[in-house]
């Protein structure tokens, strides 16, 4: 960042981010347990962490949370087994304490904070149409003028938030998330696999179709590839690699 940031850290008062994780759920399409994706929670920490923020981690409900299988380094399919920066929080007992006991969205005090983080995974496109409080926090703290940030499947809240003057908080503005050529591949996967039958999509709809349908620009960076997009305080990441470039998108809007 240049030394003539316009925006210079204030050690006296370092700049606060909530995070917010899913909670975990069943997929109604697979019978599969869905969850958080951890590298979009681990990745952004980092970003914030390197650069002296205080950041909390909540979730729409509150208590123990769980990641989704491929997103853990650990996990026996090796999908995610590069990861190091989830598996170094994953086995960082102080850091991983903190996924086992959130803090409800609705405890979040909007005026102690400077931005809100949502992540995504798969828990979001069956769970966020019905977290009311989440979708208010958010909105909360857009219309405060904070930075809102939201990632991959966590986009999946801009289909329902909505600011005090009722309109779609994404309605004309240019944001990204989950895109269709993701989707496209995600399902083939799960075909190949003999998991779902041909034809049969992994989530009941589709970020980038919705958040078009409800006058949104949304714009991609090609598939799996990290990437975020800022318009004034609103902030978007395309998918599980965007983590670091959505927080950096956040410190520029906050300084350091």
């Amino acid at each position: 960042m240049s030394l003539r940031d316009p925006n210079p850290v204030d050690r006296s008062r370092p700049r606060r981010i909530a995070m917010v994780i899913a909670n975990h759920a069943v997929s109604p399409v697979t019978s599969w347990p869905v969850g958080f994706w951890w590298s979009e929670l681990t990745h952004p920490w980092w970003v914030f962490e390197e650069v002296g923020y205080a950041v909390e981690l909540f979730s729409v409900a509150g208590g123990r949370c769980e990641a989704d299988a491929l997103s853990d380094p650990d996990d026996a399919s090796g999908y995610s087994a590069g990861d190091l920066l989830s598996r170094g929080f994953i086995h960082t007992p102080r850091l991983r304490a903190l996924v086992e006991d959130t803090r409800p969205v609705s405890a979040i005090d909007v005026a102690r904070f400077d931005a809100i983080v949502v992540a995504g995974g798969q828990s979001p496109m069956f769970t966020f149409e019905s977290a009311t409080d989440l979708h208010r926090v958010f909105a909360a703290f857009h219309d405060a003028g904070r930075i809102a940030c939201a990632l991959c499947h966590g986009v999946a809240l801009l289909a329902f938030a909505r600011g005090a003057d009722g309109e779609y908080l994404a309605r004309g503005r240019t944001v990204t998330g989950f895109a269709n050529v993701e989707e496209d591949f995600a399902d083939e996967a799960v075909w190949q696999l003999g998991a779902l039958p041909r034809g049969t999509h992994l989530t009941p709809w589709r970020i980038e179709d919705r958040l078009r349908a409800i006058g949104a620009n949304d714009v991609q960076g090609g598939a799996w590839r990290g990437f975020a997009v800022r318009d004034r305080n609103l902030i978007t990441g395309q998918q599980n690699f965007s983590g670091r470039e959505t927080a950096e998108l956040a410190v520029q809007a906050l300084g350091r």
